[in-house]
Parts: C-alpha cells; structure tokens; sequence
C-alpha cells in the first residue's frame, strides 16, 4: 500500500498532484489511502477517487499546536499502524507532503514502521521572511524528520540547492520530479469564451493571477502594482482568481484604494484554462514558490508571465523572452514590465519553449516517475518488484 498524507486539501499544486497520483497509480500494484486535515476544499475530489480509502485526522492542522499536533501525531501513527496490519506482510509506503504533514507524517511513519518514507517538497516551510529563529526553527524540524526519510522529492532545482544548503538532504537523496498538470488542456483554452466568462470585451486590456489569497503568495503586492498600472492605463482591467484567508485584507485594500470598479475576483473556477486565455498579460507576486505550475500553464496558454524571481520560477521563465523576473517585492518593476507589455512597447513570445513545457510537465509522466521511485526504493529494501496490472 502507499499511503499518502497531507496537511490540507486545499486548492493548490500540491494538492491537486497529490490527488491525480492517487487516482493514476495502478491499483492492481499498490492500495491506495489518504489521510488529511478536515475542512479542505477538495475533500470531495478526494472521496470521489475509485479504490481509495480517505481518512481525515481532525486534529492535523496547518498552524503549530502542541496539543493538536500530539494528537495529530497518535491519530496518524494509530492508522499507519492499522495499514500495516491491512498489508499482511506486504511493504508500507508513505508518502508525505506539506510541511506540518511532512513532519508528523514522517515521525508516525517511523514509529508505525513504515518500510519506505518518502517525503515530497512542494516548497519548503522555512523561507527568508521569517524571523531567523523562526527560520532556523523550521530547519532544524526538518533535518530531524530527514533522519526517517528515504528519499525526497523536489519540484524545482531550486529547492534541492536550498535543501542541500541547509544540510537537509544530500543531492543523492533527491529526486526532481516536475508538478505535473493536464497539458493539452491547457493548450487549448478558448480565449473568447474567458472573455465571456469575466463578462470583458477583447478590447478591454486584462492583467490577471491564479492564486491561494495567503501570505506566500503576496496578494497585496498584486494590489499594489494593479494600483500602480491602473494610474497609467484607465482602461486596465485586474483579475484574481482564487481564495483564501487573506481575501477580507485584499478586499478592504480595493475599497481603500477606490479599485473595486477595476477589479474581478472570481473565486475558485474550474474554467482555468479558458480564464488564464482571457488575460493578456499574467502577474503572480509570490514571496516564495516551490513551483508554480500556473506558471508553465499560462505560457502554454500564450499569454506572457511578469512574475518575482523566486525559486523554480526562475526555471520555468525566460527573463525578457517569455516573461520577465522581477525582484520579490518590488511592486515598481512588477508594474513597468506589466505596463509595457499592455502598451505593447515591449513583445514577447510566450509559446516559444512550448514543447519543452508539454513534455516537462506532462501529468502522466509525473506519476510514472513516481511509480518508478516506489520500485526502487522497495528494491533497495528487498521486496521484490510489484507486479504490473
């Protein structure tokens, strides 16, 4: 069995390829389970996937509550011993992700005695706007939890360097394993029919995101810089797509700044592709990434990308090609590139890596490289490789 364990099912990269490899790893080889915090907003996807069992642990929450965690800690260990139990001898594979679920996961792993611990970084929890004991805090929980994992697997270069820099994990114990998504999909969006979604006409310029509304993310900063670019072009209309918790703080900064009448927020919508089509131009202000696939997923929509140089960002754009880099924070730079791509001083082609993108972040890849993973390290364990269905 590979049981998967997960802090929050909410709408996000991690969560979404957490859920399509589930759904995809060839049942006649492996159990499928998933344990997760209550109260996400795709535990119905969850419950929805054929031949899995999707187990919540209340007490298995985002923030550091010693108490909650304690018996985070017990729940998760109580049901990786069970699945033990289920396999009749068979190995156990847990596969983490997130950070609060990548620690107690781990721990309980070990203590249930897991045979292989494989843990996926979806970007790290420490990140350089933390207080340095408060960073340096993290780190130290991570390098704790490295000891009862056999493997780690990253999104981006970037965040392999960070963890070998940090003494995380040596290269050897990393593999890159790209965020895969639905590619031809997104190929093939319907630009009119965005428009008709966000109730815009095609002459109307659309400057746009894709994004959680919380702190990593920087939803202020978009703000910021719609603020600053809506000064120059009158016409400019913002869109931001998604939810969270900052959304109330966004919301009261669009009255304060009077751009209510500029803005869209949509919320969460399924029509991604055909939305990311509408925008002429795609702004995302992360402080910090793993990587973004929305990224990739607006350049295959064609549509040029003006994002901060943050982590695997920085592998996917080609600075002053298909998008530009700015500096986290700068809402200045954000705005003058995003400004001369609407006025069309400055062009850029977007699609001109295309087949690079379809290939790299082909979902079907992602999980058979995932599945190829599972076999080794089972190899390297001993147990003889499972059988294909």
């Amino acid at each position: 069995s590979v049981v998967h364990i997960i802090t929050l099912l909410e709408w996000g990269g991690a969560q979404e390829n957490t859920l399509h490899t589930i759904r995809e790893l060839d049942p006649g080889t492996y159990g499928k389970v998933l344990l997760s915090g209550r109260g996400g907003r795709l535990d119905a996807a969850a419950e929805r996937i054929p031949g899995c069992r999707f187990r919540r642990v209340d007490s298995l929450v985002r923030e550091i509550r010693p108490l909650s965690d304690l018996r985070a800690f017990a729940s998760l260990t109580a049901a990786l011993r069970e699945e033990k139990r289920r396999t009749g001898g068979a190995p156990l594979i847990v596969h983490t992700h997130s950070s609060k679920a990548g620690i107690l996961g781990r721990a309980a792993a070990r203590a249930a005695g897991a045979d292989v611990v494989i843990h996926s970084l979806h970007g790290f929890g420490f990140h350089d706007g933390q207080p340095p004991a408060v960073r340096r805090f993290y780190v130290e929980l991570e390098r704790a939890a490295s000891r009862w994992t056999d493997m780690f697997v990253a999104v981006s270069e970037e965040n392999i360097r960070l963890g070998e820099r940090e003494k995380i994990f040596t290269r050897n114990r990393c593999r890159l394993i790209r965020s895969g998504f639905d590619t031809a999909r997104f190929a093939s969006g319907s630009r009119e029919k965005g428009r008709r979604l966000l109730g815009l006409p095609e002459e109307v310029p659309v400057v746009g995101t894709v994004a959680v509304f919380k702190p990593q993310k920087a939803p202020h900063d978009f703000v910021e810089v719609a603020r600053r670019v809506a000064a120059k072009r009158s016409d400019a209309r913002f869109v931001m797509v998604g939810d969270g918790e900052l959304r109330p703080e966004v919301e009261r900064a669009l009255k304060r700044e009077t751009l209510n009448a500029r803005f869209l927020m949509t919320g969460w919508r399924e029509e991604i592709p055909d939305l990311l089509r509408a925008f002429d131009v795609f702004l995302l202000t992360s402080r910090w990434e793993g990587l973004p696939k929305v990224v990739p997923q607006a350049l295959l929509s064609g549509v040029p990308v003006v994002a901060t140089a943050v982590d695997g960002t920085r592998e996917i754009i080609d600075d002053g090609k298909d998008g530009f880099l700015c500096p986290r924070g700068d809402v200045e730079a954000m705005a003058d590139r995003v400004a001369a791509l609407l006025s069309g001083a400055t062009r850029l082609d977007p699609s001109y890596k295309r087949d690079r993108l379809l290939s790299e972040f082909d979902q079907a890849e992602m999980v058979r490289a995932q599945e190829r993973l599972y076999e080794e390290l089972l190899a390297r364990k001993g147990f003889p490789c499972p059988p294909s269905s």
